[in-house]
């Protein structure tokens, strides 16, 4: 039996095609989730719900019978679809008392420190006031295209249950867990029980392909497990739609596949490592062993610069790399190829004299 007594915050993800029935919005299993979750809060757990389903609700409302691709139309149906959802779980939680709150983010919220610290204090804050925060990404403004965009909310669940130091992550799909194979195309696949790590064999087990609506699959899925896994978090793949799943989950029976927990990194390069840079800087070999070597970076190595990012701001070295930024994208391209003491001259004195401390740059 698996055992999860030591579990206080859990963030629980539901997919897309376990919200959706015959191309309608399913709503007994909104009710019958909100169910289970008002039992997991009478266990005193404090629950987080990251929830898909806002396009395929408005794709129905619009009567459209295939995957939106258009990043307008996508952006419309997510704007009629998401006051929906919200609807539908403020009537069911409210069945059990409960109160719900609307949680809309993009990457750049999770990218920006101090956005992000005034996230994380009001989630706190919900979940004190025994609050459950509905989380769901802001598709009516974000696209791949500008960076602003998760790309999925497989990801989106595992960047939540890391930033909030959760202790369990639950992804809801709708196939059993990991197999060896796809059990929709192979009959004699085996279900994966358990995984200690991520690793190339893992990895090889994933597919590609999502749901109609949907846009996560097999492979999305496992990122989310690495990036949960990074923040000591467990994280479980199961069925949705089996009975009272979440509890008989938390109870220790061994439904879906279990991925461990990882070494816990501290939160601070859990942010550098999750979030999305906003510039990139190219700098010599010599530079880059030194910071294999767990020495800061200093101008002298830099080779050029860019994009356009602030002072404090995750940029990325190399493409293999990120870092938090001493300097602006402007100030680092008068630095090029200068000597750490010439800065004062050249910007201005009391600046450090490093473009990245070691502490602050993190290899991918």
């Amino acid at each position: 039996m698996r055992n999860f007594s030591d579990s206080h915050r859990v963030v629980i993800k539901i997919g897309t095609n376990l919200l959706t029935k015959d191309g309608k919005f399913n709503t007994n299993y909104v009710e019958e989730i909100s169910s289970q979750i008002a039992e997991l809060k009478e266990r005193g757990l404090q629950v987080l719900l990251v929830s898909s389903g806002a396009i395929g609700m408005g794709a129905a409302e619009l009567n459209l019978k295939t995957r939106v691709k258009d990043i307008k139309m996508r952006q419309a149906c997510a704007a009629i679809g998401q006051p929906l959802l919200m609807h539908q779980y403020r009537d069911s939680f409210g069945e059990y008392g409960i109160s719900i709150a609307q949680v809309l983010v993009t990457r750049e919220v999770f990218s920006n420190r101090i956005t992000f610290l005034n996230l994380r204090n009001s989630v706190e804050t919900l979940l004190d006031l025994g609050i459950v925060p509905i989380f769901n990404e802001n598709d009516s403004v974000a696209t791949d295209e500008i960076g602003s965009a998760f790309g999925d909310n497989d990801r989106l669940s595992a960047m939540i249950a890391s930033k909030v130091d959760a202790d369990l992550l639950i992804i809801l799909t709708d196939i059993d867990g990991l197999y060896d194979s796809d059990p929709r195309k192979n009959l004699n696949a085996s279900l994966i029980s358990s995984v200690d790590e991520i690793t190339e064999e893992i990895l090889a087990y994933a597919g590609s392909e999502g749901s109609e609506f949907s846009t996560g699959g097999m492979k999305t899925k496992l990122q989310a497990v690495a990036i949960a896994a990074n923040a000591g978090c467990k994280t479980i793949l199961a069925h949705g739609s089996k009975d009272d799943i979440l509890n008989r989950l938390l109870n220790g029976e061994e439904e879906g596949t279990l991925f461990l927990e990882g070494k816990k990194l501290s939160a601070r390069t859990r942010w550098i490592l999750n979030s999305v840079p906003l510039g990139r800087i190219n700098i010599d070999d010599g530079a880059l062993n030194a910071l294999h070597n767990n020495n800061s970076l200093l101008p002298s190595g830099v080779i050029s610069v860019g994009g356009v990012f602030g002072e404090g701001e995750v940029i990325s070295i190399n493409g293999i790399a990120n870092a938090v930024s001493k300097f602006t994208s402007t100030e680092i391209e008068n630095l090029i190829g200068h000597h750490s003491k010439e800065i004062p001259n050249l910007i201005g004195k009391g600046r450090k004299d490093v473009i990245a401390r070691a502490e602050d740059i993190i290899f991918l």
